[in-house]
């Protein structure tokens, strides 16, 4: 019977040994799936961040390879369509040189960048200083919008490239007409969006507001311009883009400064190289500024991003 104990030992040991193996092994293979899912999650949380860029590199490649050979293959005359390299060739000697004594085009394409970015600058901050307290005031007045809607609705919606020889006449080819174009093709989309922003301010909120008994100038600081801004963001990003416009309709015009005279020149000495590298770095100014705003948004007004809006 001790034997018998004796020998009993080593089994059960053993067996408990094998249970706690067993045990192990189980954990990690239920472990397993929650791995694989981190795993999965991780990637997808990549391609999320990283899959818009590739794409967009994948397109713009592919995009300025067609344009390579359709060009070298002179399927379309080169008058018209210059090489890809070439227009990019003329894109950073115009950046990083300036332009020889004697040249055709005076000043290089980034004296010219700078020169139009800062009429741009100068006319879009014009804008926003006189559109979002005016589109404020009118979404919050009806008086003062009564007063004032049918002359910006009328002003707005009439093309501001017929202003431009009224400007041209009281004003002659200076800097400040063009500032005056830019800020007059800006300041409209400020302006409305400010004033939709307060027009469309959730009822709710305000009823909510006014039970805590907010006042009117607590009302218009905690709930409606916050409400606003989101709109307000959106109006500059539009007022950038025709502001934009503005810039390069002033400077064709009028004057020897900028990218939009820069053009103008390109295609009267039928240079199409370079009138392309305008025409790209115009594209390229016109997307920063677009991601800018975008990134402005998420950093002023988050609970967008939160809302998915």
């Amino acid at each position: 019977m001790g034997s018998g104990q004796g020998r009993s030992a080593p089994d059960g040991e053993g067996s408990t040994h094998m249970s706690i193996t067993d045990q192990k092994d189980l954990k990690a293979l239920s472990q397993e799936p929650d791995r694989i899912e981190d795993v999965e999650v991780t990637a997808k949380d990549r391609w999320r961040r990283w899959g818009p860029w590739v794409i967009t590199i994948l397109n713009l490649t592919t995009f300025f390879l067609i344009w390579e050979v359709v060009a070298r293959l002179e399927i379309i005359n080169r008058l018209f369509l210059p090489r890809a390299t070439e227009m990019f060739y003329a894109l950073w000697d115009g950046l990083a040189n300036s332009a020889p004594p004697g040249a055709v085009i005076s000043g290089s394409i980034r004296d010219h960048l700078l020169y139009s970015l800062g009429n741009l600058g100068i006319g879009v901050g014009i804008a926003i200083l006189i559109g979002v307290p005016f589109g404020l005031l009118m979404g919050a007045n009806k008086y003062v919008d009564s007063i004032l809607s049918p002359y910006v609705w009328a002003i707005s919606s009439m093309p501001r490239i017929a202003l431009v020889p009224l400007f041209i006449l009281f004003l002659g080819f200076s800097r400040t007409m063009k500032i005056t174009i830019i800020a007059l093709s800006a300041v409209f989309p400020i302006m409305i969006n400010a004033w939709a922003g307060v027009k469309t301010t959730d009822k709710s909120l305000l009823a909510a507001a006014k039970v805590f008994g907010a006042g009117r100038w607590a009302l218009y600081k905690k709930v409606v311009f916050p409400f606003t801004l989101p709109f307000i963001i959106a109006g500059i990003q539009q007022g950038i883009g025709r502001g934009l416009v503005g810039v390069i309709i002033a400077e064709i015009f009028g004057g020897s400064d900028g990218l939009g005279y820069l053009i103008q020149r390109a295609a009267d000495t039928f240079d199409p190289a370079l009138l392309y590298a305008v025409l790209f770095l115009l594209v390229v100014v016109s997307l920063t500024f677009v991601q800018y705003t975008r990134w402005l948004e998420g950093r002023l007004a988050p609970w967008r991003k939160l809302e998915g809006i």
